[in-house]
């Protein structure tokens, strides 16, 4: 049974399935969790509360939906000394996130020169499937950019110098080996730094419709009519093979102990184990990978439109505002039962939301709250929130990370017209690029979550403060 706690958070108790060592906590209206109950969210919810040395509870987020054993927008924290870690609980997409670029651009000058803008940036940035770009980087250079992170190419001339201040975690997790990441997975990654790649990543032309806080969004930068470009993407196949790689691993360790998780897909590994240690190490390179692809790709945006105004990225204020990390494993300290711990807090589809004065913010920041950037389905809004200090007690610092499925991939492929989509993004004056056209219903507004149900939801549940909404005039998508 749900229990109602208030209109934006629920619980599902211990009672509810056997085995489980925490509650699970759902951020959402009403409607919102009326939907989590049409697939398996909160039954993975349930499995996922019962894995061993979880920590206060298990977490859904309002875009929260069925996914690889655990569900997308779902926030799971373990003791960093005797806990576990999970490939799944992570996900297949390492270290997905989004990054928002600002500029000194309004709608005004945007509008004559979308088209060029948007025919440059398919040019300048492969998407798809299978898509790649040869920079000239060496097998050895990918290894580097694997383990020092964004810092690697922005020293090799792709961005700003200050750019690496307003990235999570400074563009690098520290401890990222490549000792223990496949030939696979290297292989697979030498030529896809720079690529967006498919599924629900995307680039987009945008402009800043209207401002809710005006406090917050000037420490943002953030001005009404302002364009902006939003890039959500991430490890892409290097990341997706290292997910492979320790998935199996773990399901041989867990056999070979006798360990039976909650769920077949659940599998994972006790810290200090070489499965888990080899595992964290791989990931961390896959995180170090996603920031650098997402710093190389903002390269390209900046080059994309000093093609087409005529004026250096510096001249049009090109700035970095953030960058975020979705589904990513993290030692951070938190206060658990008025205690400080250590622990290893797994985000899949969910957002670090770190609220004022946090060490781990920028120093730009640190007054207001960590950027939190939550993009939408495609052709509908996105947003800029700021992190709070409730969200540090509740939530482990997290927030949501989109605005989530209602339907999967296949069914909306099956339901909604790809005319139907093209139409809608037509009739909104939004240009289009794509790799195939076919393809687009998978990311159809209609297969998603409304964006403002899913923020409205987090602010009421006061996680997060909204801060700017955002609306598209050019989309990039695989």
């Amino acid at each position: 049974m749900i229990n109602k706690i208030n209109d934006f958070l629920w619980e599902l108790g211990t009672n509810e399935r056997e085995g489980m060592n925490v509650p699970v906590h759902i951020y959402a209206n009403k409607h919102i969790i009326d939907t989590m109950q049409r697939d398996r969210t909160l039954k993975q919810a349930m499995n996922a509360a019962a894995l061993p040395s979880i920590v206060k509870h298990m977490l859904v987020m309002p875009d929260g939906h069925e996914g690889y054993g655990f569900p997308v927008g779902g926030v799971a924290a373990f003791d960093a000394n005797d806990g576990i870690v999970s490939p799944g609980v992570v996900g297949y997409d390492i270290n997905c996130g989004v990054r928002l670029i600002k500029s000194n651009l309004f709608e005004k000058d945007m509008k004559p020169k979308i088209s060029q803008v948007m025919d440059s940036i398919f040019k300048n940035v492969p998407s798809g499937v299978g898509s790649r770009i040869n920079l000239g980087l060496t097998q050895a250079d990918m290894d580097t950019v694997s383990v020092e992170g964004a810092s690697y190419v922005i020293d090799k001339g792709y961005g700003f110098k200050e750019d690496i201040n307003r990235i999570e975690e400074g563009g690098v997790l520290e401890g990222a080996d490549m000792e223990a990441v496949s030939p696979m997975a290297r292989k697979r990654g030498v030529h896809e730094l720079g690529t967006l790649g498919a599924g629900n990543h995307f680039l987009e032309v945008q402009k800043v419709e209207k401002i809710f806080d005006q406090r917050l969004a000037k420490a943002f930068g953030l001005e009404e009519g302002m364009v902006t470009i939003m890039i959500h993407s991430g490890s892409r196949g290097y990341g997706h093979q290292i997910c492979s790689d320790y998935l199996r691993t773990f399901a041989e360790y867990q056999t070979a102990n006798h360990i039976v998780p909650p769920d077949p897909e659940l599998v994972f590994a006790y810290v200090g184990t070489k499965e888990a240690d080899g595992y964290l190490k791989a990931m961390k390179t896959a995180v170090n990978f996603a920031f650098s692809n997402r710093q190389v790709m903002t390269d390209s945006v900046r080059k994309s439109f000093a093609e087409v105004f005529g004026k250096s990225p510096d001249a049009l204020d090109m700035q970095l505002v953030y960058d975020v990390a979705h589904n990513i494993a993290k030692m951070e300290e938190h206060v658990v039962d008025g205690k400080r711990r250590k622990l290893y807090v797994h985000r899949k589809g969910a957002t670090r939301a770190f609220g004022p004065d946090s060490r781990d913010v920028p120093k730009i920041y640190r007054g207001y709250g960590q950027p939190v950037i939550i993009p939408g389905s495609m052709g509908s809004a996105s947003y800029v929130l700021a992190g709070r200090e409730e969200a540090m007690d509740e939530t482990f610092g997290s927030s949501c990370h989109g605005s989530g499925r209602v339907m999967s991939r296949h069914q909306a492929i099956r339901e909604i017209p790809a005319s139907r989509t093209l139409g809608d993004l037509k009739s909104k004056g939004i240009e289009l690029r794509v790799r195939n056209k076919k393809l687009i219903s998978e990311e159809a507004e209609w297969a998603y979550k409304s964006v403002d149900d899913v923020v409205g939801s987090i602010e009421g549940g006061k996680i997060s403060n909204i801060v700017a909404r955002l609306v598209p005039l050019g989309v990039t998508k695989g």
